[in-house]
Formats: structure tokens, C-alpha cells, sequence
């Protein structure tokens, strides 16, 4: 499985930026696609998912101004990211994971990471 990601940046604060994510190989069919951040200093930590079923989660930090969807292309995910803070500032990176029939977590697979930087 490979993850294309990409659309980081530097943006001004209140700014926009959209993160596309295309996995490519042996995705399942119950999947949970998503992006999670990693700040200098800090954990690594979960920002939205989106599952098969097109179920989503988002971190509290982020409710209300960014929008995971999936796109139009199968196994491609949109993170969109609205009224960006200082605080947003960080590598992310995307994420597949692959599970069974039962829902019990298969594989889990991440792509390189892409950094935004919120900024004056």
C-alpha cells in the first residue's frame, strides 16, 4: 500500500489549505482513512478520520473548521482545513487502516508526512 500525500504549506492565520490523500494497493473494503499531526515536541495525534461507511471523527480542536470527504477518485481522502491557527502548526501525515470482516484492524499503513506551518 502506498499513500500519496501532498498541499502543506505556509499559510497566515484565519488562512485555508486542502490535503489530498490517494492510497493506491491493497486497501479493504472496510477501511478508516485519515490524517493525524505531530507538532515539534509533541505526540503524534489524530486529526480526522473518515471510514468506508463514511463515517468521520475529528479531534476536538478542529471541530468546526476542518472537513475530512472523500474525493471522487476511489481511496482518496480531502482534508480541509478553515480558519487555521498558530496551533495547527504541524507535520502531517496520512493514514490507512484495513480491517476484517469484524472490524478487527488487519493493517495500518502511512504515507511521508506533509508540513504545515501557520504563521504572521
Amino acid at each position: 500500500v502506498q499513500l500519496q500525500a501532498s498541499g502543506g504549506g505556509l499559510v497566515h492565520p484565519g488562512g485555508s489549505l486542502r490535503l489530498p490523500c490517494a492510497a493506491s494497493g491493497s486497501i479493504f473494503a472496510n477501511n478508516v482513512m485519515g490524517w493525524y499531526r505531530q507538532a515539534p515536541g509533541k505526540e503524534r495525534e489524530l486529526v480526522a478520520t473518515i471510514s468506508s461507511g463514511g463515517s468521520t471523527n475529528y479531534v476536538d480542536s478542529v471541530k468546526g473548521r476542518f472537513t475530512i470527504s472523500e474525493g471522487n477518485a476511489k481511496n482518496t481522502v480531502y482534508l480541509q482545513m478553515n480558519d487555521l491557527k498558530p496551533e495547527d502548526t504541524a507535520v502531517y501525515y496520512c493514514n490507512v487502516k484495513n480491517f476484517g470482516l469484524l472490524w478487527t484492524k488487519v493493517s495500518d499503513y502511512w504515507g511521508q508526512g506533509t508540513l504545515v506551518t501557520v504563521s504572521s
